[in-house]
């Protein structure tokens, strides 16, 4: 799973916006919904500091269970913001 962030600058914009890139590598409809789903309650539960970010999961996504997928998320957002 890879994550690109771009930090908020501006002093009166404090809104966390999160896009998720679930490619047909990932498997078919149904499994790439099943893990954008899962993706977008992990980042609810993550306490994203302000800003824009991108979120690729990889193949290997949809193999994992939630507490993993959330823990590769949590490891991801942490990379990429710091």
């Amino acid at each position: 799973m890879a994550v690109t962030a771009l930090a908020e600058r501006a002093a009166d914009v404090y809104e966390t916006r999160v896009a998720f890139a679930v490619g047909r590598r990932v498997g078919p409809a149904v499994v790439r919904n099943r893990v954008r789903r899962r993706l977008r309650a992990a980042a609810r539960e993550l306490d994203l500091p302000a800003g824009a970010y991108l979120v690729a999961a990889e193949p290997a996504a949809a193999a994992l269970e939630y507490h993993d997928l959330r823990q590769h998320l949590a490891v991801a957002v942490r990379r990429a913001t710091s």
